[in-house]
């Protein structure tokens, strides 16, 4: 995918992955702290990490095709060094959702996790969810630099009518 409507995609899915990775941290680290969340949530969340899993090879795809179509800068390498890693944080996201989802499943049928276990997953849910959002944060922030450092400085100020 190269375009949407005459726009890069990679502009406009970058969005997507933005959202979609905090939120999707967020409700995994209810449902792994919180039983009750976890009966609520368990299935969106693993819908949600699915879909960051499907969504960010395809963002990071249309950014390439835009990286050949613009003037190369350090920003911007460090942008697509930056971007080529989200995959290594959307896999794990999606393994503890699916982790999520068994320790569901065997609750629903009567099996009472150890609390050693439910907490480690906890733990690790939190330390996965945390680490994603933090590297969409770095991405972003890198990519935003690429895009706009010095580009306000740069431009006129409107004349005041008057």
């Amino acid at each position: 995918m190269s375009s949407i409507n005459g726009l890069p995609a990679h502009v406009l899915l970058v969005h997507l992955i933005v959202v979609l990775v905090p939120l999707t941290a967020v409700l995994a680290i209810l449902a792994a702290v919180w039983p009750a969340a976890r009966r609520r949530l368990v299935w969106l969340v693993l819908a949600l990490a699915a879909l960051v899993v499907v969504a960010t090879p395809v963002t990071t795809d249309a950014g390439e095709w835009l990286e050949k179509r613009i003037p190369r800068s350090p920003a911007l390498h460090n942008h697509t060094h930056l971007g080529d890693t989200m995959i290594y944080f959307a896999l794990p996201l999606l393994v503890v959702a699916i982790l999520l989802a068994v320790l569901h499943r065997r609750e629903s049928r009567g099996h009472t996790p150890s609390r050693l276990l439910a907490g480690a997953l906890a733990v690790l849910t939190i330390a996965v969810g945390t680490a994603a959002t933090v590297q969409v944060y770095r991405i972003g922030e890198s990519g935003a630099q690429s895009t706009w450092n010095g580009v306000a400085d740069q431009a006129p100020l409107p004349r005041s009518k008057g």
